[in-house]
This record gives C-alpha cells, sequence and structure tokens, in this order.
C-alpha cells in the first residue's frame, strides 16, 4: 500500500476513534426519528429508517456523522415514498391507521379534532415547495444553520430566511385548510 492509500485510511480510523457512537446515537436517534415521522408519517417506519440510517453510518464511517445520518435519512424517506407510491400503500396505510385510531378512541369529538389538526399540518406540510418542507424538517430535528444550508445547497446566511418565509408560508397553509374546515362545520 503507497502513502496515498494510507492516508485515507488513517483518517477513517482516526475519524471513527473520535466519535462516540453511543453518545451519537442516544442524541440524534430522536431527533432523526422525529424528522423521518414527519416524511413517512409513520412512526414505527421512521423507526425502522432512524435504524437503517445508523446501521449505513456504522459502515460508512463518515467524517461528519450527524449531518451525514440525517442526508442518509432523507434519502432512504424519500425511497419510501417512491416505493409506497408505486405500491399505493399509502391507502392500506392511512385504512390502518384509521382503524387504529377507532379501536382507540376514548373521546370520539376529541380524536376527531385531532385528526382535523394533523390531516390540516400535512396538508400544509404537503403544499409546501421541497426546499421549504425540507427547510422546516431539519430544522425541527435539531440541525444547524451550517447543516441546512449544506444539505440544502444554500449560504448559511439564506437558512434563516429560507425557514422564516417556510414558516409563514406554512402558517398561512394551515390557517387556510383550518378556515375550510370551519366552514364545512
Amino acid at each position: 500500500m503507497d502513502a496515498d492509500q494510507a492516508a485515507p485510511t488513517a483518517e477513517r480510523n482516526e475519524t471513527m476513534s473520535t466519535i462516540d457512537w453511543n453518545d451519537l446515537y442516544r442524541t440524534t436517534f430522536p431527533d432523526l426519528v422525529r424528522f423521518l415521522h414527519r416524511k413517512v408519517w409513520d412512526a414505527e417506519r421512521a423507526k425502522d429508517l432512524a435504524q437503517e440510517a445508523f446501521v449505513r453510518a456504522l459502515q460508512h464511517e463518515p467524517k461528519k456523522p450527524r449531518a451525514w445520518l440525517f442526508q442518509v435519512a432523507a434519502n432512504l424517506a424519500r425511497d419510501e415514498a417512491r416505493t409506497v407510491i408505486r405500491r399505493k400503500k399509502h391507502l392500506v396505510l392511512l385504512k390502518s391507521e384509521a382503524e387504529q385510531r377507532k379501536a382507540s378512541v376514548k373521546d370520539p369529538s376529541a380524536e376527531l379534532a385531532e385528526q382535523e389538526r394533523w390531516a390540516a399540518v400535512r396538508g400544509a406540510l404537503d403544499s409546501l415547495s421541497e426546499k421549504d418542507r425540507e427547510a422546516l424538517l431539519l430544522w425541527d430535528a435539531g440541525q444547524s444553520y451550517t447543516e441546512i444550508a449544506r444539505q440544502l445547497g444554500l449560504a448559511v446566511g439564506a437558512v434563516g430566511t429560507t425557514l422564516a418565509r417556510a414558516r409563514k408560508r406554512l402558517a398561512e397553509a394551515y390557517n387556510e385548510r383550518e378556515g375550510a374546515n370551519v366552514a364545512r362545520r
């Protein structure tokens, strides 16, 4: 092995030795699951995808594992969405979710209100551009402006503006949906 090949290996081993995977898992896993849940809208699937991201991180030994995990998680969620659409699983999932809610309903009016709020949030999020949605979800998952900028291909200074505009658009979309719900009642 020549010196050029030895350097990356040594650097990788040095990076691996400085990463406390237990601490990273403990501090990042909940944020990663929350990020994924808002993409796949299934708590168990979000946990599975987060686990998969960590497995891949252990295999690839990234230099910046937290940012890498969120990027891989976003890719896994995107792949998941394509699979769901292709197989039309979303209909089965919605039906299953509704059946589960019916089985656990204690107060039907409160449960209905909660379902309507989540539907409005989902609809509002879905109405945003992909960049706005990604920015909000990454920020909600605890990513720094630097990490968000890197993942979205923005200047760090543009992240705050992007988030502010995305929040405003999300609030407007949500209020619009809530107004439509009130009008239907």
